[in-house]
């Protein structure tokens, strides 16, 4: 992941931002009613711990990130998802989707990771839990402590993946609780997906505007 920095705030909403030293900031196309990456966010320091997102990462401004933060190049985050880093760390890597409406928290001891190119549906709950790189997580799924869901994993929409559960590379995890079924995912499975949020990261950045 490339090397990143903050801008201690947003000269329209004194609110914290983090960007690249190099990122570039595009003129609005209204005043003041443009939403980038990089404007107008609600992202908060929690005494020391700040969010750090890539430049290249899109974060809408419904979403709202806290504290120990980090999200990878060309990831997104949607509308009313809630990233809170408090008493532990999270981590996005790159050309993952954080859909609309998911929560994503940790714990003194648990940090929850989410890898490369992953799809986490809509009102997914994740917890101090490790998702690899290449995973889908199905809308409104829950995966809590300490699970670790292998790469090429998915996990279907409402599962309730319980503490210490392992979904193994390529298999699916349905049902409440759920349930692990072997061998029934191929590589490149979620590929589609990715490539539309990665495809939306970059379009949304450059072309959202709010217009009431």
């Amino acid at each position: 992941m490339p090397e990143m920095s903050f801008l201690t705030a947003d000269v329209a909403t004194s609110r914290p931002v983090t960007v690249h030293p190099g990122a570039v900031r595009h003129p609005p196309l209204r005043p003041r009613r443009v939403f980038r990456c990089d404007r107008s966010m609600p992202v908060y320091a929690l005494g020391e711990k700040r969010p750090v997102i890539d430049p290249t990462a899109f974060v809408h401004p419904d979403a709202v990130l806290i504290g120990d933060v980090t999200i990878g190049p060309e990831s997104s985050v949607w509308p009313t998802a809630v990233l809170r880093g408090d008493h532990g760390a999270i981590r996005v890597g790159a050309q993952t989707s954080v859909q609309d409406g998911t929560i994503v928290h940790c714990t003194r001891v648990l940090d929850t990771v989410i890898g490369d190119r992953c799809v986490v549906g809509h009102n997914v709950h994740l917890e101090g839990c490790t998702i690899e790189d290449d995973c889908l997580i199905g809308s409104g799924a829950v995966v809590l402590h300490r699970v670790v869901v292998h790469r090429y994993a998915l996990v279907g929409a409402q599962a309730m993946v319980t503490n210490d559960t392992v979904v193994p590379s390529f298999a699916m995890a349905l049902g409440v609780p759920a349930k692990i079924k072997p061998d029934m995912v191929t590589p490149g499975d979620f590929d589609d997906a990715v490539t539309v949020y990665v495809h939306n990261a970059h379009w949304y950045n450059a072309d959202l505007r709010r217009i009431d």
